[in-house]
C-alpha cells in the first residue's frame, strides 16, 4: 500500500509504537510458516466509561492513515535485530522490510456511532503476522480517542446544548500526542472549540483563546500606547485616542457603581487598552486579576464603552476564582443596570466565560436554570478523565484460515466471542433503540418486522424481538489496504455523534446509575460459543 503524503499521518503513529510482544509473535509466526494466513481480531471493550451506559466510537482515522502509513524504515528493521535474539534468521528481517498493509481489510463503525460493550469498534483481517502487528497502534489509536469523546459527550450532556464549551486542557494534558487528541475528540464529542492551535492547523478544530492573568499583570499603567489612536468600526471619521476616551469614560463607571476612581488598578486598565487596540472587534475582558466589583468590571466597562463610541462591541467577560456562579450573577446585573444607564442595550447580554478546575459537578451547577454563565472552559477533566483513565479495549483473535477462534480464560468476563461477527442494531417503531445483535457473518441480517431470537449477553435464557427498522453498524472502511470510500470530516462526525445521543433514551442517556443497553447475540453465535466453552473444558 502506498503511502498517503500526509505529514499527520506519518506522525501519529509509527511501526514500532508497539509491544515487544508484537514482534516475538510475528517471529513465531514466520518461523512456523503461518506469516500469510488469513486471520481476523476485533477491537472493543468490555465495560462502559464513567459508569454510564454509553460510549463513542473514535479514532477511525488516525486508524487508517496509520494503516496507509505503515511501512517499517530500514532504521526499524534494525532495531529489531538489535531486541531480538542474536541468531534470529536474516530473512526474516527481509519480510518485515517488505511488510506493508495491502493485504489488511478493517469494517469499523463510523465515528461518532454509540458504542456498548462486545460490540466492535473495528474488525481487522488479513495476514496474521500483519494484523498481529497492528494491535498495539490501534489500540492505542482507538481507546484515548474514544475515552475522550465519551467523556466529552458526558460534559455536553451536562451543561445542555445552550452553553459554549471550550477544551483548555493542553497544559494539563499527558505529552503532546495526549494535547492533540483531547483536543480533537473533544470536538467531537461536543466541545465548540479548543485552545490548541495545533489542533486546529492539523484537524481544523475551532480555536479560542483570549488573554491570561500574566498580560494584565505585566502592565503597571505607567506604560504609553505607541499609538493610542484607534479609528471608528465603520471606517470613516476621525481617530481617538483610546486611552484617553477609557479615562473619561472611568469616573462616569465608578459614579454608577458607587466607587472612587482611583480604586480600579491603572495596570489592568493598561492592559485592556492595549489589548483592545489590538483587538477592537474581539474584546474581552479578564476580571479578576485584582479585584472583580472594584477593579476588573469598572475598568472593563470603561473599556467597551469608550470602543462602543466607535462603533465596536466587546465580545464577553471571562472569571478564573472564586464563586463563578454567584459571580456571573453578580455581574450581569451590574451589565444591565449599566445598560439601562450609559443607553447600551447590548451591554445586557455581554458573554461571561468562566474557568476553574470545572469538573462535573460544578458544571452542572454552572448549568442550572437561570445562570448567567454562557460559555464555560473546562481543561484537566476533559484530558484526563479522572473518572476513568482508561477505556480497557481489547484486540482479540476471533478466526485464523476461517475457523473461529475462542479465548476462554479462569475468568468469565474475559472469554470472547469466536468467528467472523456481523453486528446489527435494531429499532422500534418510533425509532428508538431496542438493543444491539452480534451474529456471524455469514447469517442473513435480521429483517424489519420478522421475530428474532437472540440471546442477550449475561442472561440465562433467550426472548424474542420483533424490529421496525434494521440498521447494520460494521461499514467497509479499507479493503485490501485500499480506502472503500471518503472519510467524513471531524466536524461530520461530531455532527454525527449528537444525533447518535439523542436517539438514545433518557435512561440510557442518564449519566448516574443508567439502565444499561441490550447487547446480544444470535442464536447461531451462541450456540458456537456453547460449543466451543464445552470443547474446551474437556
Amino acid at each position: 500500500m502506498a503511502a498517503e503524503q500526509d505529514p499527520e499521518g506519518r506522525a501519529a503513529a509509527r511501526p514500532l509504537l508497539t509491544d515487544l510482544y508484537q514482534a516475538t509473535m510475528a517471529l513465531g509466526y514466520w518461523r512456523a510458516g503461518r506469516a500469510q494466513e488469513q486471520a481476523e481480531f476485533e477491537l472493543f471493550f468490555r465495560q462502559c466509561p464513567f459508569g454510564g451506559a454509553f460510549a463513542l466510537a473514535a479514532g477511525l482515522r488516525d486508524c487508517v492513515r496509520f494503516l496507509r502509513a505503515f511501512r517499517l524504515q530500514e532504521a526499524d528493521v534494525q532495531f529489531l535485530a538489535s531486541a531480538l535474539p542474536s541468531d534470529t534468521d536474516p530473512a526474516f528481517f527481509e519480510h518485515l522490510r517488505a511488510l506493508d498493509c495491502s493485504g489488511v481489510t478493517v469494517r469499523a463503525l463510523p465515528e461518532g456511532s454509540l458504542a456498548f460493550p462486545g460490540v466492535p469498534l473495528l474488525q481487522v483481517s488479513g495476514p496474521l503476522l500483519v494484523v498481529q502487528l497492528l494491535e498495539t497502534p490501534l489500540l492505542c489509536l482507538v481507546s484515548y480517542a474514544s475515552l475522550i469523546a465519551t467523556n466529552a459527550a458526558r460534559l455536553r450532556l451536562i451543561a445542555g446544548p445552550d452553553k459554549r464549551l471550550l477544551e483548555m486542557g493542553l497544559r494539563r494534558a499527558q505529552g503532546p500526542d495526549g494535547g492533540l487528541t483531547a483536543s480533537t475528540y473533544s470536538y467531537l464529542g461536543g466541545f465548540d472549540a479548543s485552545s490548541n492551535v495545533l489542533a486546529g492547523q492539523l484537524r481544523g478544530v475551532p480555536v479560542a483563546g483570549t488573554l491570561a492573568h500574566s498580560f494584565v499583570t505585566s502592565f503597571s499603567g505607567r506604560e504609553a500606547p505607541p499609538d493610542p489612536m484607534l479609528a471608528p468600526a465603520a471606517g470613516q471619521g476621525f481617530q481617538v485616542d483610546l486611552a484617553a476616551s477609557v479615562e473619561m469614560w472611568l469616573e462616569r463607571v465608578c459614579g454608577h457603581l458607587g466607587l472612587g476612581v482611583q480604586e480600579p488598578h491603572r495596570g489592568e486598565r493598561a492592559a485592556f487598552v492595549a489589548y483592545a487596540l489590538a483587538f477592537p472587534r474581539a474584546f474581552q475582558g479578564l476580571l479578576d486579576t485584582y479585584s472583580v466589583r472594584r477593579s476588573g468590571l469598572p475598568n472593563f466597562l470603561a473599556v467597551a464603552l469608550a470602543l462602543q463610541e466607535l462603533g465596536y462591541q466587546a465580545v464577553g467577560v471571562r472569571l478564573d476564582s472564586g464563586d463563578l456562579l454567584q459571580q456571573a450573577q453578580e455581574i450581569r446585573g451590574v451589565f444591565r443596570t449599566a445598560a439601562a444607564q450609559f443607553g447600551v442595550p447590548w451591554l445586557q447580554s455581554v458573554p461571561i466565560a468562566v474557568s476553574n478546575n470545572i469538573d462535573e459537578e460544578e458544571l452542572a451547577r454552572l448549568a442550572q436554570k437561570g445562570s448567567e454563565v454562557n460559555v464555560i472552559g473546562i481543561g484537566t477533566s476533559v484530558v484526563t478523565c479522572p473518572r476513568q483513565p482508561s477505556l480497557g479495549c481489547v484486540y482479540k483473535l476471533v478466526s485464523v484460515g476461517g475457523q473461529p477462534r475462542m479465548k476462554l480464560t479462569e475468568d468469565p468476563k474475559k472469554q470472547t466471542l469466536p468467528g467472523s461477527k456481523a453486528a446489527f442494531r435494531l429499532l422500534g417503531s418510533d425509532g428508538s433503540l431496542l438493543l444491539d445483535v452480534l451474529q456471524l457473518a455469514e447469517e442473513p441480517p435480521p429483517q424489519a418486522g420478522q421475530e428474532l431470537r437472540v440471546w442477550p449477553q449475561g442472561a440465562r435464557e433467550s426472548r424474542t424481538v420483533r424490529p421496525a427498522h434494521v440498521e447494520p453498524l460494521l461499514r467497509l472502511w479499507v479493503k485490501q489496504g485500499q480506502l472503500c470510500e471518503p472519510l467524513p470530516s471531524l466536524a461530520e462526525s461530531r455532527a454525527f455523534a449528537q444525533q447518535s445521543l439523542h436517539r438514545l433514551s433518557p435512561a440510557h442517556r442518564r449519566l448516574e446509575q443508567p439502565v444499561l443497553y441490550e447487547v446480544a447475540l444470535s442464536e447461531k453465535l451462541q450456540a458456537l460459543v456453547d460449543r466451543l466453552s464445552a470443547r474446551g473444558a474437556l
